[in-house]
């Protein structure tokens, strides 16, 4: 059975929808006499945004296809889907040396994740090359520009809202910059996914020091900086600022992340401890750190002193006031 697609961006909506809500075995999409880039940016992007249903990864083949051959023919496009389930928020500014090969990493790996990169205006040009890879990933990379330099923190809290407008179950966060391995990735997911545990995290520091390239000055301060926040705020985690997570969606769902005050690193030990505060299932994997090859770090004093004095105020508000988790 299949359904005649004309060019009509509407009537080419209404008929994905209505192919897409058939049960029948057979079912298929033809396009005869449709314009790809209508397709592929207008339709596929807004079905899988406001419909929560879209296409599978084999569709990336047929978009290929040049718009004059599919005006001279049918192409069948077969086998759709449900979304992934797993969405990985990368926040970046200025990671144009690494965005594209982040990118492709993760979606070369054998589970397959969406994408969502948050990008504070990048003066190099970054989102545009995210854009770039749209045409190549329509269906599993999605870009949220904002207009400048915001925090890590609203960053991620920006990605983690734009997930749960949407069905994923598994939210992750990963730096742009390789430090996180992408195959990691996948042990995090199994963490959650099948060891039923809530929040995973990508430790440093649950098995020994597990850090490459950094000077002994910076291993000391991070190592020191978790094992502080784990004395003041008396969670069991051993990397507690670590940026390397998998949060099930009701973790977010219960945080209440308008009340998430910190915007830089210290962004990462207040979701930790309201997770902790929940009670949710936390886990370490261990995992290997490696420091940037490319690009700069975005690591300042201001940023270490958040961290240092606002887990202190962080810890009494939760004991003496009216804590907001």
């Amino acid at each position: 059975m299949g359904s005649l697609i004309k060019s009509s961006n509407l009537f080419l909506y209404n008929t994905l929808t209505k192919a897409n809500s058939t049960k029948h075995a057979a079912n298929k999409i033809v396009i005869q006499s449709c314009d790809i880039n209508d397709l592929s940016m207008y339709c596929i992007r807004f079905l899988k945004m406001d419909k929560g249903t879209v296409f599978n990864t084999s569709i990336r083949t047929h978009l290929q296809y040049p718009s004059h051959l599919i005006k001279q023919k049918k192409v069948h496009l077969l086998n759709m889907g449900n979304m992934n389930n797993a969405l990985v928020v990368i926040p970046t500014f200025n990671e144009i040396e690494n965005i594209e090969n982040i990118i492709r990493n993760v979606f070369s790996l054998y589970n397959d994740f969406d994408i969502l990169v948050v990008d504070d205006n990048s003066p190099d040009g970054t989102s545009e090359v995210v854009k770039t890879l749209i045409i190549d990933f329509p269906t599993q990379l999605f870009l949220e520009k904002r207009k400048g330099k915001q925090g890590l923190g609203t960053a991620y809290i920006h990605g983690f809202k734009w997930a749960l407008q949407r069905e994923y179950e598994y939210i992750f966060e990963m730096d742009a910059d390789f430090s996180h391995n992408p195959k990691d990735l996948i042990r995090l997911y199994n963490a959650c996914n099948k060891e039923g545990c809530d929040m995973s995290i990508g430790s440093r520091y649950k098995t020994g020091v597990n850090v490459v390239n950094w000077p002994m000055s910076r291993v000391l301060l991070s190592w020191l900086a978790s094992k502080y926040v784990q004395f003041i705020t008396g969670m069991n985690i051993c990397d507690t600022t670590a940026g390397f997570v998998c949060y099930k969606r009701k973790v977010l769902e219960k945080i209440n992340l308008d009340k998430i005050q910190f915007v830089g690193y210290a962004f990462q030990i207040e979701m930790k401890f309201k997770a902790h505060l929940h009670k949710f299932k936390i886990v370490e994997v261990p995992v290997i750190f490696t420091d940037r090859t490319q690009g700069t770090s975005k690591m300042s004093g201001g940023i270490i002193s958040e961290a240092i004095f606002g887990v202190i105020s962080m810890k009494f508000r939760s004991i003496f006031t009216k804590y907001e988790i």
